[in-house]
């Protein structure tokens, strides 16, 4: 004979309890693997971040320094073809 009208409710609820039940449990844990595997990752490129940004700073100062000594020196070669002038003129 057929089980009662509720006793087959019953069981159905149970079933879709103990799946939902499942899926929320399978659902957090791999929330939190998203989330460490994020932040991992985040303090990966972070270090690579910091990284780059010290080896730009180091290369504009290097850039710096080679620019001012170019200006330096194309200063010395106007001086220098000044005095020349000054001779050939005087």
């Amino acid at each position: 004979m057929l089980a009662s009208p509720k006793k087959m409710v019953g069981k159905a609820l149970g079933r879709a309890k103990s799946t939902l039940k499942s899926a929320n449990d399978n659902a957090l844990r791999t929330t939190e693997v998203v989330v460490s595997e994020g932040i991992l990752v985040a303090g990966q490129w972070q270090k690579v971040a910091n990284k780059a940004i010290k080896g730009g700073l180091s290369l504009a100062a290097k850039n710096q320094d080679i620019v001012f000594n170019a200006l330096n020196g194309v200063k010395k070669h106007i001086i220098l073809s000044k005095e020349r002038f000054n001779k050939l003129t005087a």
